[in-house]
């Protein structure tokens, strides 16, 4: 599967949904985003159906990334059937980022 953009109008659709669903809270001109965003592409190529991987940009999306306390950025969140289950901010290398989503599987 493809990333996903999300939006504050979407943003129900997107994480709702039953699975486990990566959410990637990012601006463009920050740069631990932009380092972030290959290895957010390579695992949602990877991942099939057993992940949806989502990019909502917070600057375009302020009631979204409020409502979730996004103080941050880039804050990675996981939801599985729409219930956040975990939470990571920063940059992660893909090894650590696999390691953690594989936690929740």
């Amino acid at each position: 599967m493809s990333l996903q953009q999300v939006t504050d109008q979407t943003w129900g659709e997107v994480v709702g949904r039953d699975g486990l669903v990566l959410v990637d809270f990012w601006a463009p001109w920050c740069g631990p985003c932009r380092m972030i965003a290959p290895v957010l592409e390579e695992m949602a190529a990877e991942a099939g159906d057993k992940l949806t991987v989502a990019k909502l940009n917070v600057d375009d999306n302020p009631e979204s990334a409020a409502a979730n306390g996004v103080m941050s950025i880039p804050t990675l969140k996981l939801f599985k059937n729409g219930v956040e289950v975990d939470m990571i901010v920063g940059f992660r290398d893909k090894t650590q980022l696999k390691q953690w989503v594989e936690q929740h599987i």
